[in-house]
């Protein structure tokens, strides 16, 4: 039976830090951390994750704004108040929520933030850095991946890991951070799936990372014996939560395993918090 991973428990341990550090900039700088968030039109899951935010952020001790503008709106309002976010000094560090309305280029808008500013780091110069091992911020999620992990106390090098989604945000960041560590990367996608090829990475997995979005994607059979599973998918089903892996028959199989929710989500927004402290720095 696999162990649980609570990202809970790892994320108030970086909290502590962070309100240390808080505190000394408040103390030694005058400086009160302030971070800002700019949601364009509405969406529920965006609207949770802005609530997460501000929560995390005034616990800490963190000056939290949101700029909410119309569904509706032209690019070019949006380029302004980014520019302007980037031009004021009472702001350390900016988020894009996503989604943004279709008509706008998400990609244009984030890659105008400040790579200074960027508490995601998604501008191409903060994850050109990751390819250099010299990040000065870390995509939240994929760095949660990677929390999680060492709290495992798992040696990477050398190790099977396999990936399952390529996205920006998560599975690209995350395989070269996993590279940097000597692991034996696999990236999977649809490619892989409808090539038929899928069951066959998944079961020589000693470390399975799964950000697709699809619920119960991976099956519990699939899973290689006392592997590491990461689950960071979200998906609401009938009223619950679940993540992207069969989770109790996988626990079966797993030596750790996270749950959903309570595993890589509680980590993402106190990263977030933690990317802000270190671009102040």
């Amino acid at each position: 039976m696999g162990q649980l991973l609570p990202g809970k428990e790892i994320a108030a341990k970086i909290k502590e830090e962070i309100k240390g550090e808080v505190e000394r900039l408040k103390n030694e700088n005058n400086l009160i951390p302030a971070l800002c968030a700019v949601q364009i039109g509405e969406n529920p899951s965006s609207a949770m994750y802005v609530k997460a935010q501000k929560k995390n952020a005034e616990s800490l001790g963190i000056s939290y704004t949101l700029h909410t503008l119309n569904q509706d709106i032209e690019e070019e309002q949006a380029v302004e108040l980014i520019q302007s976010l980037n031009k004021d000094e009472n702001i350390h560090g900016i988020i894009l929520q996503l989604p943004v309305p279709a008509h706008l280029d998400a990609k244009k808008i984030i890659n105008l933030v400040d790579p200074r500013k960027d508490v995601e780091g998604m501008h191409p110069e903060n994850l050109g850095k990751i390819i250099l091992d010299k990040a000065r911020v870390l995509p939240c999620t994929a760095a949660a991946v990677m929390e999680l992990l060492s709290s495992t106390g798992i040696d990477l090098y050398g190790r099977e890991v396999v990936i399952v989604g390529h996205s920006e945000i998560v599975g690209k960041p995350l395989a070269l951070l996993l590279l940097n560590k000597f692991a034996t990367t696999t990236v999977c996608h649809i490619g892989t799936a409808d090539a038929g090829k899928l069951v066959e990475h998944v079961g020589l997995a000693e470390v399975l990372i799964v950000a697709v979005g699809k619920a119960n994607l991976i099956k519990g059979q699939w899973i290689k014996d006392q592997a590491i599973v990461i689950d960071v998918g979200i998906n609401r089903v009938e009223g619950k939560i679940i993540g992207d892996v069969e989770f109790e028959s996988a626990q079966e199989k797993a030596s750790y395993i996270t749950p959903v929710p309570g595993g890589v989500g509680p980590l993402t927004t106190t990263i977030l918090m933690q990317n802000l402290i270190r671009l102040i720095k």
